[in-house]
């Protein structure tokens, strides 16, 4: 007999679970029943608004239906008496928030989420589910329209406030070396899927001669692709062009200069300032965190790199983008001098048994960020001014490129699942005796992954937008 079934409700209204059946998987299923369902799934978590439900598997003869009234409040883990008997029983879940229902089978036989059927036409609420079936538990989330799931929050939202998916060396899609390649979907494939930070690396083409604009996508010291270079310049025209249709959205660039050659930072930063991000109806430069409304539609610049004389004078002297020129090396966390951002960007994975300590440092940097409470306009701030919210950036990437078991995509297969995990059963998860812990809004910050998308499975991204349920919340209540 399997364990009893943990719920949690990691969205903004009470749910209650009003029935559950219990069915024996039907023997015609595994004569191409759960193929289909595994071939039409993944199409289901794309980017509608109400996402599709999951084909209904036809009940079979031999099932225990039980009626059940257990309300499980917003943001509450609930051990149920649902259990099921065997490895064979399917369980049908019917859920019901403010009388609408939504049904729910599981598990399915794909490793992705599930979308509840709503039972109603043309539903208010739409739901995800996360079925951790080792630890029988299961989590729901609202559905976000990935493509634009931004416009949900207010204008004057800090950006640092979001749950935010980001992907690492964002452009390295295309057929290179084993340790190169960190994505398995492209940058337009990504914004479409709900990632809204991109880091990327660039080597200057012809950094003395400034009628030049060429920057060269590498990664570390190697081209992206080995079928000729791939450029800034398209990489951006995807993103602007991905803006253009999705206004409410933002997107987070992070630029850093690698490669090799003599092009210094001053050089690279005259680059993008002349040829690239000097309008400010596309870009926003200003040295600080925005709010929401002042970049929607926009590019937001986080620089690592240094700053050309001219450019230090810019803002009143504070200078040009959001500054992160001074990112600790291979650090577990570390805060950049500006404030503004906070990094775990441990790195150096030498060894397949160091994956483990690398999950640590994520969990620990995901902690931080889930403490941070968003500061909503008209609070009484005066006895007690909010601390500063910087970007908590944290990197779920590591490799050596000398260890197969430590290129990026083994990485990710082990790092990806164990951050759904922890994000589904433990974070912002504070024991109810000490209630200043519980004070967060429970944001990831900037989680930023290798591999996403792999197999259209999205799980990762939709569990991160999927945390800023509490902050949505508030703001609504406000």
């Amino acid at each position: 007999m399997s364990s009893p079934l943990v719920i949690r409700n990691l969205t903004s209204k009470p749910i209650e679970v009003k029935s559950c059946e219990y069915h024996d998987t039907a023997p015609s299923l595994s004569q191409g029943g759960f193929t289909n369902i595994s071939q039409n799934v993944t199409s289901l978590f794309r980017n509608a608004t109400s996402p599709a439900a999951p084909p209904v598997v036809e009940p079979t003869t031999n099932f225990v239906h039980e009626d059940l009234s257990i309300r499980i409040d917003p943001f509450q883990s609930l051990t149920t008496e649902i259990r099921p008997q065997n490895v064979n029983e399917t369980l049908h879940l019917l859920f019901e928030t403010e009388g609408e229902q939504h049904r729910l089978e599981t598990p399915t036989p794909t490793s992705n989420s599930t979308t509840l059927q709503p039972l109603t036409e043309n539903p208010r609420f739409n739901y995800t589910a996360v079925h951790l079936i080792e630890h029988s538990h299961l989590t729901l989330y609202s559905s976000a329209n990935l493509s634009s799931w931004m416009r949900s929050f207010k204008d004057d939202t800090p950006l640092s406030a979001l749950s935010i998916p980001g992907t690492h060396n964002s452009p390295t899609c295309h057929r290179a070396l084993p340790s190169v390649r960190c994505q398995a979907t492209s940058p337009p494939e990504q914004l479409d899927n709900g990632v809204r930070f991109f880091d990327i690396r660039v080597q200057p083409e012809a950094p003395l001669d400034p009628s030049r604009d060429g920057l060269i996508l590498v990664h570390g010291v190697f081209p992206i692709s080995l079928t000729g270079n791939k450029y800034l310049r398209d990489l951006l025209t995807e993103v602007h062009t991905f803006l253009d249709r999705n206004p409410s959205e933002t997107v987070i660039v992070s630029l850093k200069r690698e490669g090799t050659g003599d092009a210094t930072d001053a050089q690279l930063s005259r680059i993008l300032r002349d040829h690239y991000a000097g309008d400010p109806n596309r870009w926003f430069t200003a040295p600080r965190i925005p709010y929401l409304g002042e970049v929607r539609g926009k590019i937001v610049l986080v620089r690592r790199f240094g700053l050309e004389e001219s450019l230090k004078q810019e803002w009143g002297g504070a200078g040009w983008g959001i500054d992160a020129e001074n990112w600790a090396d291979n650090t577990p966390n570390a805060t950049c001098p500006s404030g503004d951002v906070c990094v775990q960007d441990f790195y150096e994975v030498l060894e397949t048994v160091n994956i483990e300590k690398k999950i640590q440092y994520s969990r620990e940097h995901l902690e931080r960020a889930a403490k941070c409470c968003c500061a909503l306009p008209g609070q009484d701030q005066v006895a007690a001014p909010p601390p500063k919210q910087p970007f908590f950036i944290n990197f779920l990437t590591a490799s050596n490129f000398w260890k197969v078991g430590c290129w990026p995509e083994k990485i990710a297969a082990k790092l990806n699942p164990a951050i759904v995990d922890f994000l589904c059963r433990k974070h912002n998860e504070f024991d109810s005796g000490d209630p200043a812990q519980a004070g967060g809004d429970g944001s990831t910050g900037i989680v930023v992954c290798d591999w996403v998308g792999h197999k259209g499975n999205w799980d990762l991204v939709r569990c991160i937008v999927g945390m800023n349920a509490k902050l949505e919340m508030r703001q609504s209540d406000h």
